[in-house]
């Protein structure tokens, strides 16, 4: 435990010092010179020859303190130096303000404006989206003195950087620092490859793979697997690593719900193993009929309350976050038009088999693979990995079988969780390979060990590439100051701050005493506005009624006088907006809606629906052309 709170600290100085020193310097852009590019290699090549020292600190038998100090050092900063470099020159984090980064920067504005859980964008309704990563984000904000768009990359970094630190302890207790560092180096890297952009994906991944190994052992309740499962509950059961398996259900539950269902149902794939290789082994041990059949009852109650015993930590857990949208739900509030499921990419369509492709990840991936089938009924690493691969192949048939009622389970975004739990599994392998070929060829370690590094070092350095599109995007965008951060001029939402200024002046209110409706969504990422309709429907919370709110919308765009636009927003089931920011257009006020049209993809349609002037063309409203926009208040 110790350990684990000095992994947390590490991470977090590291990952901070780190990016205050990048941020004290004034870098070229990522898309417009190679400079980032080169230091990003080589503070990639000081953290791998630290985890490499690390492992040769545990070879020759140095203090567990120094190992754990080195080894943390390195991920993290392997990390920092990874996503930290490459955008060291703007303020924005991986995919900037745009697609799904738009809203999570918005949840976390949100969030940062106030401590009280609430939905990112609709004024009075409880988050549907686990607000876990995001409220302690707020909180992180806050102490930095930044708004919320601004705290996102440094805190998305730094969490990222802390769970590496926890997974490499992690692996480092249970393997050993010499294979425990390899392990959460290939996991670190393929997860910063796949899930970066996705920041509290990536935190699970790091800190949940490692955790299925304890969650396996509280499961059977003996520490082998030679040994078989346990049917004791006092004496046969490692009660810390079933509270730890709650424990992190339990995270995931408040921060990604996805997650924790995957991670859910292959504890119940575990739970089913123990009792069928338990149910199979009872018969070898007992001699009586009867003893057969009380050993047999004795390990299904005691795999079943270890079980039970998870889902209710984990439970309480996710109450913290759930409990506000749950009480809504009971109190049947009306809820239409979410659609958080109604999305099938093309990859959504097939098993993603990574250890097929011509690549360093398709090669450790295979072997990882490989390794599994040899091992699972020798290690129980192998079986946990084995086990959750199972899951997840399950997991993706039956979002690819509920398409045929009209929705998905989003399977596609678990594929970063079984790259990373393929690549741990053939750094195990390459292992055993290694002392296959020490046996063979004699003493070769230093040259499996340096081919190791190598590879590793070619995997990082080849993250920048594969993540070319999420950074240029951050230095494209327009930032919530109004600028670019590759000094290019500068978009439309430059003129945010001024807008801002205007709306604060003529309402005299704070922004969250505010409900806007605009199609400018990256308005609400920068402010804490509420705003009166979200970015699409898949985003929208269902109690807000996205495709009523819509249709109400539309129905005020047929209002000719002020008179009948006010008695409209007055008889609005929902709280009327008192401020609209739309675009303006020789037709009229515009504003770009969204209409879910799943299952096409794209699964979005843009339509645009125009406001009369004149129906603000009253004392009663003040209407300010600011750019391309117009700024409606009601006074």
């Amino acid at each position: 435990m110790i350990e684990l709170v000095v992994a947390v600290v590490i991470g977090g100085v590291v990952a901070m010092a780190g990016l205050r020193v990048i941020d004290a310097v004034q870098w070229p852009a990522f898309n417009s010179s190679n400079v980032t590019r080169a230091l990003t290699t080589v503070g990639q090549v000081i953290a791998v020859l630290l985890l490499v020292g690390a492992a040769i600190l545990y070879r020759y038998g140095r203090s567990r303190w120094l190992t754990t100090l080195v080894s943390t050092v390195g991920v993290a900063g392997l990390v920092t130096a990874t996503l930290g470099m490459p955008l060291g020159a703007t303020r924005l984090y991986l995919f900037g303000l745009s697609v799904d980064q738009q809203f999570r920067t918005e949840y976390l504005t949100r969030m940062t404006s106030s401590p009280h859980l609430a939905d990112m964008t609709y004024v009075d309704l409880p988050p549907y989206y686990p607000a876990g990563w995001f409220w302690w984000g707020g909180r992180f904000a806050n102490a930095m003195g930044q708004p919320g768009w601004e705290a996102y990359k440094p805190w998305a970094i730094l969490t990222i950087a802390v769970a590496a630190a926890i997974g490499v302890v992690l692996w480092n207790r249970m393997l050993g620092a010499d294979r425990g560092v390899a392990v959460a180096l290939a996991v670190t890297v393929t997860t910063l490859m796949q899930a970066s952009p996705e920041p509290y994906a990536a935190v699970l991944i790091l800190i949940g793979i490692p955790l299925l190994i304890p969650m396996m052992y509280g499961l059977r309740g003996h520490g082998r697997l030679a040994d078989g499962p346990s049917g004791r509950l006092r004496s046969g059961t490692s009660w810390w690593a079933v509270v730890a398996g709650g424990v992190f259900l339990g995270l995931c539950a408040a921060s990604y719900t996805l997650y924790a269902g995957l991670f859910a149902g292959v504890a119940v794939l575990m739970a089913l193993v123990v009792i069928v290789v338990g149910w199979r082994g009872v018969a070898n041990k007992a001699v009586a009929a009867q003893a057969v059949s009380a050993a047999r009852r004795s390990l299904v109650i005691a795999v079943a309350v270890r079980l039970i015993v998870m889902a209710v930590i984990s439970g309480l857990i996710a109450l913290l976050v759930w409990t506000p949208y749950l009480l809504a739900r009971l109190r049947n509030e009306p809820s239409s038009g979410g659609t958080a499921e109604h999305y099938l990419p093309g990859r959504g369509s097939v098993l993603p088999l990574p250890m097929f492709e011509l690549s360093l990840t398709g090669a450790i991936t295979m072997i990882g693979l490989l390794w599994i089938l040899l091992r699972f009924r020798q290690r129980t690493v192998a079986l946990t990995f084995g086990i959750t691969v199972v899951g997840i192949y399950l997991f993706c048939l039956l979002s690819m079988l509920r398409t045929a009622t009209g929705s998905t389970l989003l399977s596609f975004r678990l594929e970063p969780i079984l790259i990373a739990v393929l690549a741990a599994a053939g750094v195990l392998g390459v292992v055993d390979l290694s002392r296959w070929a020490v046996g063979r060829f004699g003493d070769i370690r230093v040259v499996i060990g340096v081919v190791a590094a190598i590879a590793a070092v070619a995997m990082a350095q080849g993250i920048p590439d594969y993540l070319s599109n999420e950074i240029n995007t951050a230095y494209t965008d327009t930032d919530g100051f109004g600028q670019r951060a590759d000094q290019r001029p500068a978009g439309a939402e430059s003129f945010f701050p001024q807008i801002d200024r205007l709306i604060t002046e003529q309402t005299g209110r704070p922004a969250t005493d505010n409900v806007v409706l605009t199609a400018d969504y990256g308005f609400l990422s920068v402010y804490p506005y509420w705003g009166f309709q979200g970015l699409t429907s898949h985003y929208a919370n269902p109690l807000a009624e996205f495709d009523k709110r819509a249709t109400t919308i539309e129905k005020w765009t047929q209002a000719t006088t002020p008179d009948e636009m006010i008695h409209q927003l007055e008889h609005s089931p929902w709280r009327p907006p008192n401020v609209f920011l739309f675009r303006y257009s020789a037709g009229g006020y515009t504003l770009r809606l969204a209409q879910d049209v799943y299952p096409n993809d794209p699964n979005v349609k843009r339509y645009t629906v125009t406001f009369d002037p004149k129906a603000f063309a009253d004392p009663r409203f003040e209407v300010t052309e600011v750019g391309p926009f117009v700024l409606v208040v009601r006074k």
